[in-house]
């Protein structure tokens, strides 16, 4: 069983940090305003405080669902290497 959970919190670590690096990126794609006329600068307005609330967030949700999938894809790899540890035959007795 230990094995088990130090798979899964290793796959959460690497999945928290895959997901530091993936996720802004995509945030930056995603909220990117589009240009409606050709050849001319995109005016916006926004509101500071709630846009990095709304970053901030989505980061921290990002990462929470990096930590979770990771931690799952890791489960796997664990639970088969417990089972192998735990059937390996015994010496017999003397």
């Amino acid at each position: 069983m230990e094995t088990v959970l130090v798979f899964m919190m290793m796959g959460a670590i690497v999945g928290a940090v895959a997901a530091s690096f993936i996720v802004p990126p995509i945030l930056g794609w995603y909220n990117e305003p589009g240009a409606i006329s050709p050849g001319k600068q995109v005016e916006t307005l926004c509101n500071l405080p709630e846009l990095i609330r709304y970053t901030a967030s989505r980061i921290m949700r990002g990462q929470l669902i990096g930590a979770g999938v990771g931690a799952l894809l890791f489960l796997f790899p664990g639970l088969s290497l417990a089972r192998r540890r735990s059937a390996s035959p015994a010496s017999p007795a003397v």
